[in-house]
């Protein structure tokens, strides 16, 4: 593990400032948003400035006014749009806490990020929360235009509990012939809740994500076992993952998803779609908002953009041989 790193993991577990599954959720939510401005110096640069930023609110199925913060690079039209899902294990975190994620993404890919701040369990669990961003993502795709992207270049993308729901949304755009989604970008995503793997119990303790941290996130998100294995909460374990939009998957070597993460990658290759794959080693968890703590963040956010800018030209090129 890098040592800027290996520094940090060794702060938060000398002073138990993550032990937060021993928390209320409210609590803890007090506690990241209090210990992730405080720290934020030490793991990111200052926020990318951006020329437009707008709140909008939605109304979702049941009728809740959803937040959608529009992140824009610039005044231009016709833009790619990346619908962008924060992690926090699904109880914790918000668009605020993914601001400066956001930003970078606007910026280093010249398009507009849509980022969804849907309700958080437990006081919203499953399937609440998957409710809300398939939602945002219709909403995105019917107002392509009015915001100023264009809907043939729709992405979807998401950290830990935020990957879960990019795999699901695209899960669900599929069966419900929705509007097509250009890519899928899944960033140390959770897509077992069953929390059987060895990579778990080998990373359960000491690396930022713990499996005690885990658990909890799970109890109050899927209360109900029987539900565990349904795909839109475990996607592991659907039964047709064919014709799913292409995915770049990433998972951090010192991270206790790292082997779900790679399943996925796996199972989605051998059902027939596109796949890249990628581990950064010497990285844990939640790594992605962290680009003061090593380079090779940085390197992850310009894998990002390469894999963006390869699903587009690939579609370009399909494009104008149908033209012909």
């Amino acid at each position: 593990m890098e040592w800027k790193l290996r520094l940090l993991v060794w702060v938060m577990n000398r002073t138990k400032q993550l032990e937060i599954e021993k928390l209320s959720p409210t609590a803890a939510r007090k506690r990241l948003l209090s210990e992730s401005n405080k720290a934020s110096f030490l793991i990111d640069y200052q926020p990318i400035a951006l020329p437009k930023i707008e709140d909008h609110f939605i109304k979702t199925r049941d009728d809740f006014d959803l937040l959608v913060r529009a992140y824009h690079p610039s005044e231009q039209t016709d833009l790619p749009l990346i619908v962008f899902y924060h992690g926090g294990g699904f109880v914790v975190n918000s668009v605020e806490t993914h601001d400066s994620i956001c930003r970078r993404l606007a910026h280093d890919n010249q398009a507009i990020v849509l980022s969804v701040d849907y309700r958080l369990a437990p006081e919203f669990p499953y399937p609440t929360p998957v409710y809300d961003c398939y939602d945002a993502f219709l909403w995105v795709a019917k107002n392509a235009q009015q915001l100023g992207g264009n809907p043939n270049q729709l992405f979807v993308m998401g950290d830990s509990a935020g990957g879960n729901l990019a795999t699901v949304v695209s899960l669900k755009a599929r069966d419900e012939k929705a509007a097509p989604i250009a890519g899928q970008v899944l960033i140390y995503p959770c897509t077992n809740a069953t929390l059987k793997s060895p990579s778990i119990e080998k990373y359960a303790k000491g690396y930022l994500l713990t499996k005690s941290l885990m658990r909890w996130f799970t109890k109050h998100y899927v209360p109900d076992p029987t539900t565990h294995k349904h795909p839109y909460v475990s996607p592991i374990f659907a039964t047709d993952l064919s014709n799913l939009p292409p995915a770049f998957i990433i998972t951090a070597e010192y991270d206790p998803l790292i082997e779900e993460g790679k399943l996925y990658a796996d199972l989605l290759e051998k059902a027939g779609n596109q796949v890249q794959y990628k581990e950064y080693k010497g990285l844990t968890h939640s790594f992605f908002g962290m680009p003061k703590v090593s380079k090779k963040v940085l390197e992850c956010h310009r894998e990002v953009k390469n894999f963006i800018t390869d699903v587009l030209e690939q579609k370009k090129v399909v494009a104008s041989s149908k033209i012909i």
